[in-house]
């Protein structure tokens, strides 16, 4: 990878065209200077990310022998599993010098694995999970968490700012899903917190709007309060297609077992994934997250 820049890259390949990876492919090949090609088991995403000037694969085997990077964007670690390692078959289809970036929120051991097997063919790997919402992937704001040696950061990194406006390198390869896990297992706490002050504050005859208006301008103002709490807990609203309970239960079932395996105690999680499995007992499981607020009643 030495030497090796970005600018020299002629296509780039893309898998998972979901609620997020769509988007992202769409800026990928509308801001960026190389040749898009993509590969979805449905059709109507890739019709649509065809106006962009992307060209649909007829498969993964097809997509891996025509472009110089690999980018996957998928529900989490178990389909990634399976499409690198398992009967997806991906891996088999690497060339030398190719690379790999797993975009989607998977388990850091799996990340390891994956480069082992990426460098036995003679390939490059890193993981770049996403976080922010479904509105900044189509703007093109996404953080994005990268664990990569220094020289692929370097030389990936173009790639990247065509999808998400803050770019850290987090560490060796694993370290972007360590922090994206983090984040999201701190997030998911405090949207609980959320929603049980607000349905602590109107049962003590405080309306919600009124407290977290007044939190907004002490110690408990936070991104959650302003977007989770505002948006979704006050309203009352929990569309699907956003970021739903199942997908959120997935990630904290990372974190977890991050904790169970390095004998740390995680009882604010572990709260947190019991109001998971109640929500989706009661039904909501495909809804977005912060709906668990509803157990609360």
């Amino acid at each position: 990878m030495t030497g090796q820049r970005i600018g020299e890259l002629g296509s780039i390949g893309f898998i998972g065209l979901g609620v997020m990876g769509e988007a992202m492919c769409r800026n990928l090949a509308m801001r960026g200077t190389w040749q898009v090609v993509a590969f979805d088991l449905q059709q109507p995403p890739l019709q649509r990310v065809a106006e962009a000037g992307v060209r649909a694969a007829q498969s993964v085997a097809a997509l891996a022998a025509e472009v110089d990077v690999i980018i996957t964007c998928l529900p989490g670690g178990e389909q990634v599993r399976d499409l690198v390692l398992g009967q997806g078959n991906l891996i088999s289809h690497v060339r030398e010098g190719q690379i790999l970036i797993d975009m989607s929120t998977s388990q850091p051991t799996l990340m390891r694995e994956i480069a082992t097997a990426m460098q036995a063919r003679g390939g490059h790997f890193a993981d770049a999970p996403i976080a922010r919402t479904r509105q900044a992937a189509a703007d093109g704001t996404l953080a994005i968490m990268v664990g990569a040696p220094d020289n692929l950061f370097t030389t990936i990194r173009p790639v990247l700012a065509t999808m998400g406006s803050d770019i850290e390198h987090c560490g060796d390869v694993g370290s972007g899903q360590v922090i994206k896990i983090m984040n999201n297992m701190v997030l998911f706490q405090t949207v609980l917190a959320l929603g049980q002050a607000v349905a602590i504050a109107e049962k003590a005859g405080v309306k919600g709007e009124t407290l977290l208006n007044t939190m907004m301008k002490g110690s408990g103002d936070s991104f959650a309060l302003r977007n989770h709490g505002v948006k979704a807990i006050l309203a009352d609203t929990y569309p699907e297609k956003s970021f739903s309970v199942r997908y959120a239960a997935k990630d904290l079932s990372y974190a977890l077992q991050m904790a169970e395996e390095f004998g740390v105690r995680a009882p604010g999680g572990e709260t947190v994934a019991r109001m998971f499995d109640e929500s989706i007992a009661n039904g909501d499981g495909d809804r977005y997250f912060p709906v668990m607020r509803r157990v609360l009643d």
